[in-house]
């Protein structure tokens, strides 16, 4: 799969989809077209906190590849997408203060992204043109993302020269990879309303192989695309989507994103606020952010994060001694990146770029003796086409 989707990269002409519209060449009126899309990054990662400094080099990356047919009314189209992330980055991910999801060796993972699952897309789409506003699609396939959520982060404009993941990622966009996902919607003209159906449990630690069961979790989404503008309110209930903490979860998430139209460059102007919302059984999780990259000359482009999110890492020894059972302190922290890239160069094979970034962090008091006040930076190198 992996060696299939990235010969269509290089063999086939460069463009993407969706929210990668600015790549993609025009298809004919009706027939067959095919695009690709990737990037790749290979990064010094070091990140300083208290009794814990981390020094590494990591790559996270992606590739897809996606298949059009077109006739009067009708459109189908088959997407692929795959990681090297198993193979790229250590099996505890990518060494990130505050970060948080998903298990590795039946423990939660504290302080690290965890790698992206080989495939993280195999799915198909229908979609049927009523008239000049009004359109109906479904989508279905055994990888792919529900109705849930902003644009993912490793596709969206304004985080494109981000090397991490956003701290809220859990909150707000990790369903981009759902083992298997079913979908319907339909457009009138800027607005667009769809729904899923899919299987809650989140990916294992095994990242090559997939993760299938039952389809037991929905969700629903309004969105709206003027232009530049895509707003977007979403909720879902999961069942069972932790492995390690019991109980079904409720999410809310709600996003504006803004691309300035300037041709085939999405990052001369992008700029995202997200927030979103985690119900558990005995708590709420709430993160958000807001992102933004900009254009500076031909070369230079700057780039910056804000986050602020939940964390409940801290034993409350008090409640565990009264009551028995075991419960997590609320800790909110805050995280601030700031970086700066170079263009190196731009063919026919791709773009190549160079780029640095620093992010500073807010502890809160409760977490003081164990983080100390940490700092993290990133050099890297970027490619896609």
């Amino acid at each position: 799969m992996v060696l299939i989707l990235l010969l269509v990269v290089l063999l086939a002409p460069t463009a993407a989809w969706a929210q990668h519209e600015q790549h993609t060449t025009s298809p004919p009126p009706q027939g067959w077209s095919t695009s690709a899309a990737a990037q790749a990054f290979v990064t010094l990662n070091l990140q300083q906190r208290k009794f814990n400094d981390v020094s590494q080099v990591e790559s996270t990356n992606w590739v897809m590849g996606r298949v059009v047919r077109r006739s009067s009314r009708t459109k189908v189209t088959f997407i692929g997408m795959a990681s090297a992330e198993p193979f790229t980055l250590r099996r505890l991910g990518s060494a990130q203060v505050f970060q948080a999801g998903e298990t590795l060796d039946d423990l939660p993972l504290r302080d690290y992204q965890h790698p992206h699952d080989l495939v993280m897309s195999l799915t198909g789409r229908l979609d049927w043109q009523l008239n000049a506003r009004h359109s109906v699609f479904a989508t279905a396939g055994p990888v792919g993302s529900p109705a849930l959520g902003p644009t993912a982060f490793m596709h969206r404009p304004s985080a494109l020269l981000h090397p991490t993941a956003p701290l809220s990622h859990h909150m707000l966009d990790s369903t981009h990879i759902t083992h298997g996902v079913i979908t319907v919607g339909a457009t009138i003209g800027a607005w667009t309303v769809d729904a899923s159906a899919f299987h809650g449990r989140e990916p294992d630690e095994d990242r090559v192989g997939l993760d299938l069961g039952p389809i037991d979790s929905v969700s629903g989404r309004l969105s709206w695309r003027s232009g530049a503008w895509h707003a977007q309110v979403s909720g879902a209930l999961v069942n069972e989507p932790e492995r390690l903490e019991p109980g079904d979860t409720s999410k809310i998430t709600a996003s504006v994103e803004y691309v300035a139209p300037d041709g085939s460059d999405p990052t001369a102007w992008a700029w995202t606020a997200a927030i979103g919302r985690n119900g558990r059984s005995d708590h709420d999780e709430w993160g958000g952010l807001i992102e933004a990259v900009r254009r500076l000359t031909p070369r230079w482009r700057a780039y910056s994060r804000a986050e602020l999110v939940d964390r409940f890492i801290l034993v409350d020894f008090e409640h565990a001694i009264r009551t028995g059972r075991e419960r997590h302190l609320l800790s909110r922290v805050g995280a601030l990146t700031v970086g700066l890239e170079r263009s190196l160069s731009h063919g026919p094979l791709g773009q190549l770029a160079t780029g640095i970034d620093v992010t500073v962090h807010h502890t809160p008091r409760n977490l003081r003796d164990s983080y100390g006040r940490p700092v993290s930076a990133h050099l890297y190198l970027r490619w896609n086409r």
